[in-house]
């Protein structure tokens, strides 16, 4: 060990560490400056930036002993001394650095005072490392765990074994074969057991005292591992000569069809058009890469039997149900799950993962708190992947370009084992929106689940509607070449009109608004689309080449409901639910079950209650992601938070409403009927007797000369709701490039993008999800 003594945003600190300790892990750790994170384990993303004397380094890539004497600087003492914003955090503010735009919460991120999983230290606690297979498909032979067990400050160690009588992770919806069949879900194991299945499997977890020794134990670890053939390839892979299960005898999860009734008519509406194109797509797998890794510290409490798991998680309530109900078999009401700041999730922070069940038995194995993070290369190993579809859809059409058919055959990989909702997202999230903007008749969608040696893959940022819009809107463009048709024209000819609406699709849902006519002629204008064939010219002049790419979209959000996902095989409900408790003094807690990880929902939802209410948005405070606190919800994703959530607090808040203008009644000596509320005052209509909100609250809870025979004390109120349908966002958008034919290198010289989102609750918030969004691609 060594001393080290250095001055950190301001003050003179003096701590002992070991030689290869990193500058990030004693700030973090023995300081608890944890406004400085890692976010890579490859020194690459800068979220351990810090200033060493007045010089901008990765505090990742830094000994701490290397910073002895030195003047450090943090996030956390960036902040001018009379608490101000610094001139970096002051232009984030300014130029809406954050992706929900600027949010209430957004001033604990600028100030290093957001409250992360791995921020969060429980006294006592140990750490866990996992062993993780390096082979894509090999039979576990033996593993020898001796050694790792010898080594000084282990506490246990755990493999496959261990957990071969606990449930598997579910698949949250059942699909169905096109023959009726069921599909297969084989079990997804804690750790695995008798075989390992795709890189990154983890086979063995080591408890240690340290997350250096539980590394270094980890490395102790003998596996004799068989490796065999890989099935990587989804088309090969259902030759079925090698399984990736061998209890289910092959590699198709299902072979899916929408709407089977379609299937003939579609056939022959192609076999007999005039005009066919045809398209073969790689939609590729891509890697979900939050800020934040995944991290978990468990806390299990002897005493009473209960658990406290802290995670990173989109959807906390769906994760201790899964845990509970399907995994470890612990009473939902002796689990306490709590996701705090959460940074960034992109679906991938959605479902349950073994590694969450790990922590929770080694707690209550060893009688100590249990904490995991992963590393990045973790994270890209053993998080759920989106999208890898091989599809080839055929769009069949008129001489003239109106469309008669569209059909789609989809191989969707699923990965080594099923995800919470990996069988969701290529069907119903997928096959439903592949009428996509348009007016078209017959429509039919085959998809094949494929089991191969990879990485589970799950719903990543759009889930299933941005594969469909890319198909959609890639054959477009082919048939508009094909025809002689200018693109953005064929698609107007050919989109559902404003007097069409409601519109019901060929594939099942029913449109409830729209005027894509007007996102297009909009866009023409925004992107000046006449004048890009002078740009081109100019380009040329200059040796480069010009391109402009266009497509429309539509996209199911809100989603539910609860009565059509059950039909369409959903294990879960998809409704959301809120609780509005106004205090005796006035003020609001707003608990909901979705959850924030970037939306800005500490900003949109008290905006609804304050408007509703008529009082200012600073009395009222959002509570979220402990499910001790919240009312059961399922989370945010797929675009439902307001929609659908937003729809419960609006819902309570009426409750709130109506039971506060009974107290006003009475303390008004009123008719009910005659009291009106307005900016925060609740008045006898056409009189000037009034009482404020304020004094309505207090009331509630001191019931003096209060009626009880007619009303309860408290206000309080809750509400569960499930939209009747989906949203319908739409949008048109347009990217011209500049490609330098020397270098390859291309330049993005403009995009625009217009978007029908409906009623806009914030502006701000709106355009910097729009903005994250453009960011992802």
């Amino acid at each position: 060990m060594a001393k080290i003594t250095m001055t950190v945003n301001g003050k003179s600190v003096s701590g002992e560490v070991e030689g290869r300790t990193l500058l990030v892990d004693f700030l973090r750790n023995d300081l608890r400056l944890t406004g400085t994170h890692v976010g890579c384990d490859t020194s690459q993303c800068g979220a351990c930036t810090v200033h060493v004397d007045g010089i901008a380094v990765k505090s990742c890539s830094m000994l701490a002993a290397e910073a002895d004497g030195a003047d450090v600087s943090t996030i956390e003492g960036q902040a001018n001394a009379d608490g101000s914003l610094s001139a970096i955090q002051a232009a984030f503010q300014e130029h809406h650095g954050l992706q929900c735009g600027f949010c209430t919460e957004d001033f604990r991120f600028l100030t290093g005072s957001g409250n992360y999983t791995d921020d969060i230290n429980v006294h006592g606690q140990a750490y866990v490392a996992f062993a993780r297979s390096n082979v894509a498909n090999g039979k576990i032979i033996s593993l020898d765990t001796s050694a790792a067990e010898g080594l000084d400050g282990v506490l246990a160690v755990f493999t496959g074994a261990d957990f071969a009588d606990v449930g598997g992770n579910p698949a949250g919806w059942l699909i169905n074969s096109r023959d009726g069949e069921p599909m297969k879900e084989p079990k997804r194991p804690v750790l695995a057991h008798g075989k390992v299945r795709h890189v990154g499997d983890a086979y063995a977890a080591v408890v240690a005292e340290t997350e250096e020794i539980a590394r270094d134990a980890v490395e102790l670890i003998s596996a004799n591992i068989e490796e065999l053939p890989a099935v990587v390839d989804l088309k090969s892979a259902l030759d079925n000569k090698h399984l990736v299960h061998d209890e289910i005898e092959t590699n198709q999860c299902f072979d899916w069809g929408w709407i089977e009734d379609n299937r003939e008519k579609t056939d022959q509406a192609i076999a007999n058009a005039p005009h066919v194109t045809t398209l073969e797509l790689v939609n590729n797998r891509l890697v979900p890469n939050a800020m934040e890794p995944r991290c978990s510290l468990a806390d299990y409490n002897a005493g009473n039997d209960e658990y406290t798991l802290y995670t990173t998680s989109q959807n906390p309530h769906l994760t201790r149900l899964l845990i509970s109900a399907f995994v470890m078999g612990i009473p939902e009401n002796k689990l306490r799950v709590i996701a705090p700041d959460v940074g960034g999730g992109f679906g991938s922070k959605i479902y349950h993962y073994g590694e969450e069940a790990l922590v929770l038995a080694a707690s209550k194995k060893i009688g100590r708190p249990v904490k995991w993070t992963a590393t990045r290369t973790e994270s890209f190993l053993s998080d759920a992947h989106g999208r890898d579809h091989v599809t080839k859809i055929e769009l069949a059409c008129e001489k003239d370009g109106t469309f008669i058919a569209f059909r789609t055959e989809t191989y969707a990989n699923v990965g080594a084992y099923l995800s919470n909702f990996s069988t969701a997202t290529p069907t119903f999230l997928h096959g439903t929106l592949m009428s996509g903007n348009y007016s078209v008749p017959n429509v039919y969608v085959n998809v094949k689940a494929i089991f191969t040696n990879t990485a589970p893959v799950d719903a990543y940022r759009g889930a299933g509607r941005p594969e469909a819009t890319y198909s959609l809107e890639r054959v477009i463009d082919k048939c508009a070449r094909e025809l002689g048709i200018d693109p953005l024209e064929l698609r107007k000819k050919n989109f559902v009109k404003p007097d069409q609406f409601p519109y019901t699709t060929a594939v099942g849902l029913e449109y409830d608004t729209g005027n894509y006519d007007a996102l297009v002629d909009k866009l023409r204008d925004l992107a000046d689309l006449q004048g890009f064939d002078q740009r081109r010219k100019e380009s040329e002049a200059n040796g480069m080449l010009r391109g402009l790419g266009v497509n429309t979209y539509i996209e199911a959000c809100g989603i539910a409901p609860s009565n059509l996902v059950g039909v369409l095989g959903s294990r879960v409900g998809l409704y959301d639910a809120a609780t509005v408790r106004v205090n005796a003094t006035g003020n609001i807690s707003v608990m909901v079950g979705a959850h924030s990880h970037g939306q800005g929902h500490e900003t949109a939802f008290p905006q609804v209650v304050a408007e509703m209410l008529g009082i200012d948005e600073g009395l009222i405070d959002i509570v979220h992601g402990d499910t001790s606190k919240i009312p059961f919800g399922m989370g945010s994703y797929g675009s439902r938070s307001l929609a659908v959530c937003g729809s419960a607090v609006v819902r309570a808040t009426e409750k709130i409403i109506n039971k506060a203008k009974k107290i006003a009644s009475h303390m008004l000596e009123a008719s009910e009927a005659d009291i009106e509320l307005k900016d925060g005052v609740f008045s006898v209509s056409g009189t000037d007797k009034a009482v404020s909100f304020g004094d309505v609250a207090l009331k509630a809870y001191i019931p003096h000369n209060y009626p009880l025979e007619d009303i309860e004390p408290g206000l309080e109120e809750s509400a569960f709701y499930d939209p009747a349908n989906f949203t319908y966002p739409a949008g048109a958008y347009a990217c011209e490039v500049e490609v330098d034919p020397d270098t390859g290198a291309v330049k993005i010289a403009k995009f625009t993008a217009v978007d029908d989102f409906g009623n806009i609750i914030n502006p701000m918030i709106v355009m910097g999800q729009v903005h994250g969004g453009l960011a992802q691609g």
